[in-house]
């Protein structure tokens, strides 16, 4: 059966318990702003105007993201693969949702609200990385804010050191190669200078 109304919906997963809704608040708690505070890593979700969704990892040292005077979320954004996708999208539409993560803690802090690109001199220096000022920073007014239980996260087994796979990584040049039909030995040159990219350019 295809679920097509709110009704069939409730009737398969029920109604939340009264209590769970009221956890969300309008603005950034001290708990949140505490838990952000420790966050080395946030997801981002950002729609265009068509509805087309991206998400996207935003990651630095804990505490990278910043609450300004007004409870605003301020996010430095670094230097990558210049696609911009999300800040394409935010453009559009500035409508976007955050999930935040703290290492070894199963619960996450989820934020929804509006964003604008900001670029202004004196913030991107003060959230500096490595000597290198933020590219542009990401303006967040804050809509919703809650807590999200960490059920979720114990199911993954996520920070369970003793169930993680091998350590392994992407090719991306094997990827290119296999795509354009390219020299199998171009994927080795790509490879090498993504692993540059990295050491160079965080």
């Amino acid at each position: 059966m295809k679920i097509e109304t709110i009704k069939q919906l409730r009737d398969v997963v029920g109604h939340p318990n009264p209590a769970t809704e009221q956890k969300k608040t309008k603005n950034l708690t001290d708990d949140a702003i505490g838990f952000i505070g420790k966050s080395p890593l946030l997801l981002l979700a950002t729609a265009a105007a068509s509805g087309a969704m991206d998400v996207s990892p935003k990651g630095d040292e804990p505490g990278f993201v910043k609450v300004d005077e007004d409870n605003n979320l301020l996010i430095p954004d670094r230097r990558g693969n210049r696609l911009i996708d999300g800040h394409l999208n935010i453009l559009q539409n500035p409508e976007i949702g955050l999930i935040f993560v703290v290492p070894n803690t199963r619960e996450t802090l989820r934020i929804n609200g509006t964003a604008e690109l900001i670029v202004d001199e004196s913030p991107q220096q003060a959230m500096a990385n490595v000597n290198h000022p933020a590219v542009l920073i990401t303006r967040v007014q804050v809509r919703e804010c809650f807590f999200h239980c960490g059920k979720a996260l114990i199911r993954s087994h996520l920070w369970r050191p003793e169930s993680w796979p091998a350590k392994d990584r992407v090719s991306f040049g094997r990827q290119f190669v296999e795509r354009l039909g390219a020299d199998p030995s171009l994927a080795e040159t790509i490879d090498a200078n993504v692993e540059l990219d990295y050491k160079n350019n965080l």
